[in-house]
């Protein structure tokens, strides 16, 4: 009962007309692939027989098999351009799919019957193996359609009864004889066939269903982002206005442009300011996090020298490092070395990197700026003396929304998200941001590009 409800599920599936498109497209490209594997096969087949047997009448029925070939190559290029979405292109070449199955069953079970019709004597062991193994073929290879396998099995089952009668016509023999046990051990034969292939049918229904589900999930999945990728936009560009207000406001009080503010609001101003500069410094990440997932962030290439990036970058830090007390050094050693890049970007993975440099150094330490020539590639450093990070840290270091678990570390706060960012932008680069340290002396984080000739040495 199990099995004959399965199969009835299985018949459907074929009437259903949400899937028979994609079948139908399988069904063509797998056959596109194979061609020469059947050829291989059936000219295989053909000169062993002719070498056993009388060759123009073998040569006769191969003949009829690549017409039917060619009839399958002239069905596929027609299809080629077909969309999917035009429902009577699709009518017509399923009509050629069963018309041209028909044909070619029809040729391959005359040219095996033609051979068994010269075999008298020993069997038809030959002929047999020839229909076994296209009966095997079109079970593995033709599962995408039910109607289509039943009808080149049903033809190949007609085949291979017809060679099983063809000695019992001949001689006649008695039940006892073992004309008689081939003939019945080829019905076996071909309840082993069906049941191979609605086995095979079966794994494919298996296999559409499971692609099914894995769109749909994926389908959900992208919906999800998408919701999300406008909330974070949406939610950020609505704080960023009011949070811009409010960082005027309290700078306005600081400065005292409203008038001298009282020593004890002093510090209750100076965190509210503080606070308001870190929320500002979130929503800004949180954009650009929002932009790299939704392939938003544009980058604008150009040729850059990278002592010059250095100094950009560390120009625009020295406010911090002065406000921090914490001397920044510059190395230049990489002469006129030039990188491709986008300047904003690439100022900003290094203002990152300085920042993180200053924060985590102690007082009497110094950050050290190099930019220097490292084999065929352009190199920029950011090392530090600070507390170091621990063994095996990288997936925290670069993770979104994490930082090292240290109190040193955490009382300098900041929002988990500037080396993620700062990461992916080297990768838009094709470059490579990592670093190296060592706990109680201090980090280095490398910037690795590949290096761009100069114009004179492109000249040369």
């Amino acid at each position: 009962m199990q099995a004959a409800k399965t199969f009835l599920k299985t018949w459907k599936g074929w009437f259903d007309p949400t899937g028979r498109e994609q079948r139908i497209k399988d069904y063509i490209h797998l056959a596109n692939q194979l061609v020469w594997k059947r050829q291989a096969s059936f000219l295989a087949a053909a000169v062993l027989a002719a070498l056993y047997f009388d060759p123009v009448v073998v040569f006769m029925g191969y003949a009829l098999v690549v017409v039917t070939e060619l009839l399958d190559g002239l069905l596929a290029h027609k299809s080629k351009n077909w969309d999917g979405q035009d429902k009577a292109v699709g009518r017509q070449i399923l009509k050629g799919i069963f018309v041209n199955t028909a044909l070619s069953a029809l040729a391959i079970s005359f040219f095996i019957a033609q051979i068994a019709n010269q075999q008298v004597s020993g069997g038809h062991f030959t002929p047999l193996f020839f229909l076994f193994s296209a009966s095997v073929f079109a079970a593995m290879y033709n599962s995408q359609m039910l109607g289509i396998l039943l009808l080149r099995i049903s033809i190949y089952g007609v085949a291979f009864l017809y060679i099983a009668l063809v000695d019992v016509i001949r001689y006649n023999p008695p039940l006892s004889s073992n004309i008689w046990l081939e003939f019945f051990t080829l019905i076996f034969v071909l309840y082993f066939i069906f049941d191979i292939s609605i086995t095979f049918y079966r794994r494919y229904q298996e296999r559409i269903e499971q692609m099914k589900l894995i769109e749909e999930e994926n389908r959900r999945t992208k919906a999800a982002l998408e919701v999300k990728s406008q909330f974070l936009s949406t939610v950020s560009h609505e704080l960023r206005t009011p949070l811009t207000s409010i960082i005027g406001s309290l700078e306005l009080v600081r400065n005292n442009a409203l008038g001298d503010m009282p020593d004890n609001m002093k510090p209750i101003i100076g965190i509210a300011a503080k606070n308001s500069q870190r929320l500002a410094a979130l929503i800004e990440d949180l954009l650009d996090v929002q932009k790299i997932e939704a392939g938003e962030m544009r980058f604008h290439f150009e040729t850059l020298c990278a002592n010059a990036l250095v100094h950009e970058a560390v120009d625009s830090s020295a406010g911090f490092a002065s406000r921090l007390g914490i001397p920044v050094k510059v190395i230049d050693r990489a002469g006129g070395a030039r990188i491709r890049g986008d300047r904003n970007r690439l100022i900003q993975v290094l203002n990152n990197l300085l920042s993180n440099a200053l924060k985590f150094s102690d007082k009497g330490g110094v950050v050290t700026v190099c930019s220097e020539v490292v084999g065929q590639r352009v190199r920029i450093s950011v090392r530090d003396e600070g507390l170091g990070i621990p063994e095996n840290s990288e997936e925290c270091v670069f993770g979104k929304f994490s930082q090292i678990d240290s109190s040193d570390i955490r009382k300098v706060g900041g929002t988990g998200l500037g080396l993620n960012i700062s990461r992916q932008i080297m990768n838009h680069h094709d470059a490579e941001l990592r670093y190296e340290s060592e706990l109680g002396v201090g980090t280095t984080f490398y910037m690795d590009f590949d290096g761009v000739a100069e114009e004179s040495d492109k000249a040369a």
